[in-house]
């Protein structure tokens, strides 16, 4: 069996810049490279309703967007597999079986979840279905045997999980879920870029996002509101790098082909740094260069989201053919695993062949 590589979003709200470093722009470059097999990209939906089960509005506005970042960022649906989790009812039924197999003590010691569950304050009043989470997402993972899943640092006692259930079902049962791999990303910025108030993380909820649908007046607002880490008099003051956000996004998205652009007094940034932590080089001057960088890099994702919002029955089409070509792939994982449940009763002619001679005696 090839390499798989099964990745997605909880369609909460437009995509940012945090997911495009994060995880977006590698996928683009893992479909394009040719080493996988295939590639499934979902919309978590089922996931995004485990804390937004009062909002359902909230989750079917936001189909739409998701899949417009998708396909603008350049995921094309002939090289992957585009789907929306809830219409794959396997997966249900295969979080059911799974489920057997895991202790709520063990769900509990996940570092992922704790930290997820106090974020969301539901410390004392904890749906089922959100604490059930990373069962559900071993589920995704397993219905369609990925191999790879790239992924955050954060998620990495996720995929420990899964690992475990994938041991205990083949251990139990036989040998027919796989054991998957996380793919984190090659940088160590991109694994988590803060919001642009300097905060850990880039959040919708936190309202520190910059989206890759947002137009260029708008990164500009937001890039000149950006954190600078510790406060300086003067630009005559050395500079810090610590806590800085403007230079955490310069590490992230800068190139040297923008600063022989925008900014051809410095080499790149390691040149630029130098000179600002010894003084002489205003916050300001450095949020501008930020703006053109980040600004350039999204026109073309811009342009294509515009021609992509022209025929929406379309992107529904393409996710909608996604969805039954992700479907067939979880149902034949699902035949084997009943299979090896005992379970496919109708289909297991031995055991009717059992059954009618144990009657006949």
């Amino acid at each position: 069996m090839g390499k798989i590589i099964l990745t997605g979003d909880r369609p909460t709200g437009k995509l940012h810049l945090g997911h495009y470093i994060g995880s977006l722009r590698r996928r683009v470059l893992l479909q394009n490279a040719g080493d996988y097999e295939r590639m499934f990209v979902f919309m978590a939906d089922v996931q995004a309703l485990t804390d937004n089960a009062d909002n359902p509005e909230k989750i079917r506005q936001n189909i739409i967007e998701v899949a417009l970042d998708y396909l603008s960022c350049g995921l094309d649906p002939q090289k992957c597999t585009l789907f929306i989790q809830s219409q794959i009812p396997e997966l249900a039924e295969l979080t059911t079986y799974l489920s057997n197999l895991i202790s709520v003590s063990r769900v509990q010691r996940n570092p992922t979840v704790k930290t997820e569950i106090k974020m969301r304050n539901f410390e004392a009043n904890l749906p089922l279905g959100f604490f059930c989470y990373p069962v559900s997402q071993a589920a995704d993972i397993t219905a369609f045997k990925a191999t790879t899943v790239p992924a955050g640092e954060d998620q990495e006692p996720m995929l420990e999980v899964t690992r475990e259930l994938v041991r205990r079902f083949n251990q139990t049962y036989g040998e027919v879920l796989v054991e998957p791999n996380i793919l984190l990303p090659e940088q160590a910025v991109c694994r988590r870029l803060p919001g642009t108030d300097g905060k850990e993380k880039m959040s919708k909820s936190l309202g520190n996002c910059i989206y890759l649908s947002d137009d260029a007046a708008t990164v500009w607002k937001k890039v000149k509101k950006m954190s600078n880490g510790e406060p300086r008099m003067s630009m005559e003051e050395p500079g810090h790098l610590e806590g800085n956000a403007v230079f955490t996004y310069l590490e992230a998205f800068s190139t040297d082909e923008d600063f022989a652009e925008f900014w051809p007094e410095f080499e790149n940034l390691e040149a630029l740094k130098q000179q600002y932590v010894q003084g002489g080089i205003g916050d300001g001057t450095c949020k501008k260069f930020l703006n053109s960088v980040i600004n350039k890099m999204l026109d073309p994702i811009r342009t294509r989201r515009h021609e992509c919002e022209q025929d929406i029955p379309e992107i529904f089409n393409i996710l909608k053919k996604g969805s039954e070509a992700a479907r067939e792939t979880a149902a034949k994982t699902m035949d084997e695993v009943r299979s090896a449940m005992q379970i496919n009763y109708f289909d297991d002619q031995e055991l009717i062949r059992q059954q009618v001679e144990k009657f006949s005696k």
